[in-house]
């Protein structure tokens, strides 16, 4: 039933690859939404700006030009780093910018701009009195932090990510025009091979399904764990 004419187990070993993509950019991307966040509320001129910077320039591409330009420039900026750093200082090395790379940092660089509004919000969502409490108790600013802001920060993102990874799960079939064996491109290439489309592309459309409803569920979970003693009504 799995079989697919003997591309089933591959197509689904692709899943794999795709789902390792998903969460590493998921990560990332988290990472640089929160320091995009803290930058672009900070009151450091230098820090909101790099912060507006990158959301902005970010958000103004569109992806697959990211993806592209990601890749193909990638490698060659690299090289020419490390060539400087062959010549002046002897080092012989050079790292392989490859597809998962490229495809893990690109998709990472993305979602972190969109992070980055989504934590914004919901820094500025707290309550500032919860805050001028803390440091009245003598709170130092990393505990206040972490004791106030974060968790109550969190239930108001929740959704915003939960929306963002959404996005960026489907956002990783765009790895297959630069050559990632993902699910996405080993069922395109069944496809071109047998001339049957739905019969690869249906079970791919599953998977992605499968991967958003458990999503769901995972995200609700967190919502319910950081709404904890909160009143609704």
């Amino acid at each position: 039933m799995f079989d697919l004419e003997g591309y089933g187990p591959t197509i689904f070993g692709g899943a794999i690859v795709t789902i390792e993509l998903a969460v590493l950019s998921l990560l990332m991307a988290l990472v640089l939404g929160l320091l995009g966040a803290l930058g672009k509320l900070s009151s450091n001129r230098l820090a909101k700006g790099v912060a507006t910077f990158y959301t902005t320039l970010i958000r103004g591409v569109p992806d697959l030009v990211w993806m592209m330009l990601l890749y193909f420039g990638g490698q060659i900026a690299i090289n020419q780093i490390f060539d400087f750093l062959y010549y002046e200082f002897g080092i012989d090395y050079y790292p392989q910018f490859n597809e998962f790379v490229s495809g893990v940092i690109t998709i990472g660089l993305i979602f972190g701009a969109y992070m980055s509004e989504t934590f914004r919000g919901a820094f500025m969502a707290v309550d500032r009195g919860q805050i001028e409490a803390g440091k009245a108790y003598g709170m130092s600013n990393w505990m206040v932090f972490r004791r106030i802001m974060f968790p109550q920060m969190m239930r108001h993102a929740i959704p915003g990510i939960a929306n963002n990874w959404q996005v960026l799960l489907k956002t990783t079939a765009l790895v297959s025009v630069i050559g990632l064996a993902d699910m996405v491109r080993l069922a395109t290439e069944a496809a071109k091979s047998t001339g049957e489309p739905f019969k690869f592309f249906l079970p791919v459309a599953v998977v992605y399904l499968a991967i958003a409803a458990l999503s769901d569920f995972t995200f609700r979970q967190l919502n319910i764990k950081f709404s904890a003693g909160v009143v609704k009504g």
